[in-house]
């Protein structure tokens, strides 16, 4: 079963008497891989950020398809303290689990973890400390914690702006799968080459909609490309 259909109606946000967007309305399809591009200041992370219910805006946005959908996030970066001794294990309990973290790992979904790990390439890591972790390896964990458990929505900030290519193949072959599992991929992306590699569509944003549609079509338009100049 696909995951559910996004529709973004009229959504405005504004932050201290400033707006961010402006009437913003486009619709993500069930189960497939869409990106919103455009320049660093342009809202595409405050739009996310509505999605997921941390942002106040006008409008709607709304999920359709799926009762209850299970949401996946992967942030660009983890707010977290790299001093804390907090293992690359540790973390994926700390967002994979109601048990404190302090207590140790639940054994409910250890497997399934430890298999994520090594998808990700990231098994021989799991006792180190995150903070000790490349920026490329953080970002890959935290694209796999937001696998656990399979998601029927997958929501995904600059999640491959750190990696190498290796990792960056690596999480472009992986999202093709979950969206061939009927996962619906949203990804706030900046690199316009991998854009056209994954998306099916795709949205540029910058305080309010640029273009939409197939990639090329969308990142061709001549005002996207005025905005990121």
């Amino acid at each position: 079963m696909p995951g559910p259909a996004i529709r973004f109606r009229n959504v405005n946000v504004s932050l201290g008497g400033h707006s961010i967007l402006s009437d913003v309305s486009f619709d993500v399809a069930a189960g497939e891989v869409h990106c919103i591009v455009g320049p660093n200041g342009g809202g595409k992370t405050t739009l996310v950020r509505a999605l997921l219910g941390q942002a106040p805006f006008d409008g709607k946005i709304e999920l359709e398809g799926v009762a209850n959908p299970v949401i996946g996030y992967a942030p660009q970066s983890l707010d977290l303290d790299r001093t804390l001794p907090f293992t690359v294990l540790d973390v994926l309990a700390v967002m994979n689990q109601r048990r404190p973290a302090f207590l140790g790992r639940s054994t409910v979904g250890m497997a399934e973890q430890d298999a994520m790990l090594r998808r990700v390439g990231l098994e021989k890591k799991s006792k180190r400390l995150f903070g000790f972790l490349s920026g490329g390896e953080r970002q890959r964990l935290l694209f796999a914690q937001a696998l656990l458990p399979r998601p029927d929505l997958l929501i995904m900030d600059e999640s491959t702006s750190n990696m190498d290519d290796e990792g960056a193949r690596l999480v472009e072959k992986m999202v093709g799968e979950a969206s061939d599992a009927g996962t619906t991929v949203l990804w706030v992306n900046h690199d316009l080459e991998q854009v056209c590699r994954v998306a099916r569509t795709a949205t540029a944003v910058s305080r309010r909609i640029l273009s939409h549609g197939a990639p090329r079509t969308t990142l061709a338009v001549r005002s996207f490309s005025e905005q990121r100049a």
